[in-house]
């Protein structure tokens, strides 16, 4: 199972930007004259998706989605201030280099992400990058693996999909390649069947070579 071709996904996987994420959206729909817990709205973001959340409040409370949507985009980038790597991130991802492998990102965040990547010490080891300007179908959908695997030429034995929902992992897997889930706290009902989940980054260190 050692690999040395690494897409990694961004919030929750390399970075902990959940917290501010969480924030932002109590906030807004607070400001939308609604109530959701920070417990439920991480449970949601973490599980599923910050789509599942913004459709599953906005039906609950009869709103139109896309303004919860625009609230949250708005605010978001305000709250979201150098949000931390998780341990090990910078260690993983010098291994890969290390070894002679490569990382790419794979993130439906803006060009926001690369900053925050940069502001974290960790842009430098990154060969390519696919954000949200790039008009990719999100996740599950492989299409934005799939591009980054042939304009690399990237041999799919040698690679992996990394993130922390069984979305990254069901995307690596419709890509043809292993998914390692990074589940730090244990939140996720697992049905993606990866080929590896691990609790702490640092795991993936004997697995690249």
């Amino acid at each position: 199972m050692m690999k040395r071709e690494f897409i990694w996904d961004f919030d929750g996987t390399l970075l902990d930007t959940y917290p501010a994420m969480v924030q932002t959206f109590v906030q807004v729909v607070a400001d939308l004259g609604g109530e959701v817990t920070p417990a439920e709205t991480y449970q949601m973001m973490r599980q599923q998706s910050v789509g599942v959340a913004e459709r599953t409040v906005a039906q609950r409370y009869g709103w139109n989605w896309h303004q919860l949507r625009a609230g949250y985009q708005k605010l978001e980038p305000e709250l979201q201030i150098q949000p931390q790597a998780f341990e090990g991130a910078a260690d993983v991802l010098a291994k890969v280099k290390a070894v002679g492998g490569h990382n790419y990102l794979m993130t439906h965040r803006n060009d926001a992400a690369l900053t925050y990547l940069a502001q974290a010490g960790l842009q430098t080891y990154f060969d390519d990058f696919v954000t949200a300007a790039q008009p990719f179908p999100r996740k599950p959908n492989p299409a934005a693996l799939n591009y980054l695997l042939d304009k690399h030429q990237v041999d799919r034995q040698q690679a992996v999909m990394v993130g922390d929902r069984n979305l990254d992992i069901d995307a690596g897997h419709n890509a043809q390649i292993a998914g390692f889930l990074f589940d730090y706290d244990q939140l996720v009902t697992v049905t993606s069947h990866p080929e590896v989940n691990v609790t702490t980054l640092t795991e993936l260190l004997p697995l690249i070579g």
